[in-house]
């Protein structure tokens, strides 16, 4: 008798996984949709509106006015840009303007919003291209101080586009914002991203250019687990293609202390990583 529960059991779980595994391949059968500029909006993506088993509802879609967007932090920013090779979509946050160089993001966003810089295989989107070693987007960090700042050539003055106090100077940093780059007297007042790959560090202009061209966010968390179910799994950029393998918790904890040594936030002993 206990032996013919324990195969009903086990018959139950196949069928079980084969009914969870023909939904997923639904998901994956439905013509693509569109909006705007976004012509093949297809998995994991869905728009508003689409069948319900098209998709995955994490990465559902709005189409509003023509214009594709996604909802990220509260925030409907629209879609730039969809590339299912490297699994990755381009978003700019709807207040900035290409040609008003004093529009500015509706709210700060930087790595930190993304659960890739903290633990591993969270949240929809990550800020990573391949588990934390490729970083998909560099911040700009925007800063009022009380007085002109001349001898640091990190600081970028905004002169008349952006204007946080009307006694304060305002500046703009590309790059992370270290603890010694931070003037005496200067606040930052405003964080946000950008995947524009040849920024120039001396002109606001290029600067704003550069946040109107968006950020790109990763979905490379979900495609692993699809393509390499439990095994763990990294992006090879020059194959373009998904490479599977099997990690213990210590490897992986080993590889992101060495991600963190490697980008200067962590000091490791160099015979500790070997």
């Amino acid at each position: 008798m206990r032996r013919e529960r324990t195969l009903l059991v086990v018959l139950l779980l196949i069928l079980i996984h084969h009914i969870s595994a023909t939904k997923d391949h639904q998901k994956h059968l439905c013509p693509p949709s569109s909006c705007g500029h976004i012509p093949n909006i297809t998995y994991p993506f869905r728009l508003q509106g689409d069948p319900e088993n098209c998709g995955d509802e994490r990465y559902e879609l709005g189409c509003q006015n023509n214009v594709t967007v996604l909802y990220l932090h509260s925030i409907q920013y629209h879609v730039q840009a969809i590339n299912y090779d490297n699994y990755t979509v381009r978003v700019v946050d709807p207040a900035l303007q290409h040609h008003n160089c004093s529009s500015l993001p509706l709210r700060s966003l930087s790595r930190s919003n993304f659960s890739d810089t903290y633990t591993h295989r969270m949240g929809p989107y990550q800020a990573s291209y391949d588990n934390m070693e490729s970083l998909s987007f560099e911040h700009i960090v925007f800063l009022n101080c009380n007085h002109s700042v001349r001898e640091n050539g990190k600081y970028v003055e905004s002169g008349e586009c952006v204007k946080w106090d009307s006694k304060g100077y305002s500046y703009a940093v590309v790059g992370d914002l270290y603890a010694e780059d931070l003037e005496v007297g200067c606040d930052v007042k405003l964080v946000a991203p950008t995947s524009f790959r040849t920024l120039s560090y001396h002109s606001y202009g290029a600067i704003h250019r550069a946040l109107a061209y968006g950020f790109e966010i990763s979905w490379l968390n979900l495609a692993c687990q699809n393509h390499c179910h439990e095994d763990f799994c990294d992006f090879d950029s020059s194959s373009q293609k998904l490479v599977c393998y099997e990690q213990s918790l210590f490897q992986w904890l080993k590889k992101w202390l060495k991600t963190l040594a490697d980008k200067g936030e962590l000091y490791i002993e160099d015979d500790w990583m070997c």
